[in-house]
């Protein structure tokens, strides 16, 4: 049964994300119809990490520490995009003792209610929609990275 479940959620997801990633990929000229990672990005990242991610958001001077430049992440880490590292982060519902307290929001606590809420719309199980849209956002941030 529950290998089921996951050919389901693997199904809904590629049903959802094919057409964007067919728009997106077709015509580089033209904007994708439908572009979770960024939509998600603009939601809940840019007012700290500013619309490019590079840290200068509107509320990245009213927090207590510096807001990181995500468009560096690879370069940071020798060329090499951290994507586990990013998924972790933006979920937030693990915490990182060696990094110290963290003022970014827990998104994955927030997805997951969101999942809870739209049982209905959403038949597949909880998590896997969390982690789709937290996939979607670590996609997108590695879209910012600088060349």
């Amino acid at each position: 049964m529950r290998v089921s479940k996951l050919a389901a959620v693997i199904l809904a997801m590629t049903m959802i994300a094919g057409p964007a990633m067919v728009a997106y990929g077709a015509d580089k000229s033209a904007p994708a119809k439908f572009d979770l990672g960024k939509r998600e990005y603009d939601s809940k990242c840019a007012v700290c990490h500013g619309s490019t991610g590079r840290g200068d958001g509107p509320y990245a001077e009213l927090l207590n520490t510096k807001v990181s430049d995500l468009t560096t992440l690879a370069q940071r880490n020798h060329g090499m995009f951290p994507v586990l590292w990013v998924q972790e982060i933006i979920d937030g519902r693990r915490s990182f003792r060696a990094h110290g307290p963290s003022e970014m929001p827990i998104w994955g606590l927030d997805y997951l209610g969101q999942a809870r809420e739209s049982n209905l719309e959403f038949p597949f199980e909880a998590e896997a929609y969390v982690r789709s849209r937290i996939l979607a956002l670590t996609e997108y941030i590695y879209r910012l990275q600088a060349n």
